[in-house]
């Protein structure tokens, strides 16, 4: 009988709904602590990133114009595969260092059901944030929050996952398309991530995943004028400044938050309507009125 080999697994990018290698063919080595071995993810380039920004800027059409309730039933569908590949997921966890295996699956849990906080929210967001106004004179004036467009997401190193999943989930559930980039240090679980929205029904470029050094990339996608919005916690101040300077030249909107790990716990604060309005555009229609 012969003797079995193991397949090391490659990690790619994920960016229009297909799995790439870096078109600079270069890798990005991590120590799996776990295991004591090396493993190898692609390094995302400049052109990586507009690819990620061309695909998520012909999904933002799409995937903005599908009904709250089709996005919440497929941000569901991503919370049942997570769940499906929770064991694994808290192997990604401990690959980067996590000893304690209780505390790791509570992160998967947490991830899990802040996903699927996000997917009940998703056909509430028009009530909740919008309606109608109070005017003087005859007309109706209504008040419709649309998505922002293409948001780049920064999560921090720390809590990987769960950080990750509630950057992602927020703007994702108000209908942008998403460009998220890997916590550096700590990518695996990340990466994992991608595998998992890939079989959730998100249409093709609505989420686009990158593995590959911040200090590179963070000013691209400030200096892209394709995205609107980014979303960072816990930047160096140096580099919040610069992003900032950069973002100013195509007015884009930069939100960033200073966060300790346990306040990601935080169910209710975390997974708000709140969480998700910095990422919508309120439009303002007027009526006339019967009267």
């Amino acid at each position: 009988m012969p003797q079995r080999v193991d397949v090391s697994k490659t990690w790619k990018l994920y960016i229009g709904g297909r799995f790439v290698r870096s078109e600079s063919g270069q890798s990005l080595p991590i120590k799996h602590k776990r295991h004591g071995t090396t493993v190898h993810l692609c390094k995302a380039s400049r052109k990586d990133l507009r690819d990620a920004v061309e695909a998520a800027t012909a999904a933002r059409k799409t995937w903005g114009a599908a009904s709250g309730y089709l996005r919440g039933q497929i941000l569901y569908r991503m919370a049942e595969m997570l769940e499906c590949r929770r064991a694994e997921m808290a192997e990604a966890l401990a690959a980067m260092g996590s000893t304690n295996p209780k505390k790791r699956l509570e992160e998967v849990d947490l991830s899990i059901d802040r996903i699927v906080g996000f997917a009940g929210w998703a056909d509430k967001l028009e009530q909740i944030l919008g309606g109608q106004n109070a005017v003087p004179g005859p007309y109706y004036n209504i008040t419709v929050p649309e998505p922002t467009g293409v948001v780049a997401v920064l999560p921090p190193e720390k809590p990987a996952l769960l950080a990750s999943v509630t950057m992602l989930s927020a703007p994702l559930c108000a209908g942008n398309s998403i460009i998220l980039l890997a916590p550096e240090s700590n990518p695996l679980p990340t990466a994992l991530l991608a595998e998992i929205v890939a079989t959730s029904d998100v249409p093709a470029g609505a989420v686009n995943i990158l593995t590959g050094p911040r200090e590179e990339l963070i000013g691209h996608m400030a200096d892209h004028r394709a995205i609107n919005a980014i979303s960072a916690v816990n930047l160096e101040d140096d580099m919040l400044q610069k992003l900032r300077e950069r973002a100013a030249e195509s007015i884009k909107r930069v939100r960033h938050d200073r966060l300790t790990q346990p306040a990601w716990s935080k169910h209710e604060e975390r997974c708000s309507p709140w969480s998700v309005e910095p990422f919508l555009e309120m439009k303002t229609l007027w009526h006339p009125s019967a009267c």
